[in-house]
């Protein structure tokens, strides 16, 4: 057989299952033979594993966009901070004057994110793939939405200048309205691509309410992609100065997963064995930051 079919038989789901349970990879290691197990101790998970997390990026349209990037540690991301233009050089005349560029870093330091989900007994008996399926798709769903807030709450507070340790992200405190994304979208430098407008649904509704109530024969999306997040709060429940959408190319925010994109699993059948109850914590392990200058502006709310 194949690897990938063993991965994928009953006999191994159900065995990986088990390794979930109680940490012992023995059961797995039976199933896929000794020529096939990987020389560095580590299981391959099932397809099945691997289609959950995936999938899980690609229906997450914001996480989907951004630059991702998988060094261990601490990463430091130099940008342009400064830099002085380039001359026109007339012959005979004075030399140049050497460039001065100003390089400034964002460090990204990784952080756990995690989620615990209380199963009971009964639920771990359902069996092999119905187990793997329920665990990973709520976990992962969650541990991903949870990374958006986290990422668009550390934009909110960014500052709108740069610094030597961190990008400033312009603002501006405007009401939805036709011409609204078009304009802030000129606070962009012409390194950004791929504009993206990042709101929640509610708020695309008050965007094609000032469309309607006008007749204008313009799109208020100005071609804009749209990527939906619960993590900004509507335009009509935001406060003053909250930021309500973000425009710009979202590959300006990295995340970089020193242990990789997979959910790592722990699981506890012991601290609360009396009441039936199995806890099980995801984990995932990421930094993130805004790396590159010029390619966002924040939407806040102004005041009534």
């Amino acid at each position: 057989m194949e690897i990938s079919e063993i991965r994928n038989s009953p006999e191994y789901l159900e065995a990986y299952a088990n390794y979930i349970r109680t940490g012992n990879a023995n059961e797995c290691r039976t199933v896929l033979l000794s020529q096939n197990a990987p020389a560095n101790g580590q299981l391959p998970v099932p397809d099945l594993v691997e289609s959950t997390i995936k999938t899980a990026w690609e229906r997450n349209e914001f996480l989907n966009k951004i630059k991702k990037t998988y060094f261990k540690g601490n990463l430091r991301v130099p940008f342009e901070l400064s830099a002085t233009g380039a001359w026109k050089h007339v012959e005979g005349t004075t030399g140049l004057t050497e460039e001065e560029i100003t390089i400034g870093i964002v460090q990204l330091v990784p952080h756990n994110i995690k989620k615990l989900v209380r199963v009971t007994d009964e639920c771990v008996t359902m069996g092999g793939e119905e187990f793997i399926r329920y665990i990973y798709d709520e976990v992962t769903y969650q541990i991903l939405k949870e990374l958006v807030k986290e990422i668009i709450d550390k934009i909110d507070d960014a500052s709108t200048s740069n610094s030597e340790s961190a990008i400033g992200i312009p603002k501006v405190k405007v009401a939805p309205g036709v011409m609204v994304l078009a304009n802030a979208a000129t606070n962009l430098s012409e390194d950004a691509e791929g504009l993206c407008v990042v709101m929640n649904r509610l708020t695309e509704a008050k965007f094609n309410t000032a469309y309607a109530s006008g007749q204008f024969a313009i799109d208020p999306f100005a071609g804009f992609t749209k990527v939906y997040s619960s993590a900004l709060p509507a335009y009509d429940t935001a406060s003053e100065n909250d930021m309500y959408a973000l425009v710009g190319d979202l590959s300006a925010i990295q995340a970089n997963y020193p242990e990789g994109e997979g959910i790592v699993i722990k699981w506890d059948d012991m601290s609360e064995a009396e009441d039936d109850i199995v806890k099980v914590v995801g984990r995932q392990y990421v930094g993130f930051g805004v790396t590159a200058p010029g390619r966002l502006v924040k939407l806040t709310k102004p005041g009534a």
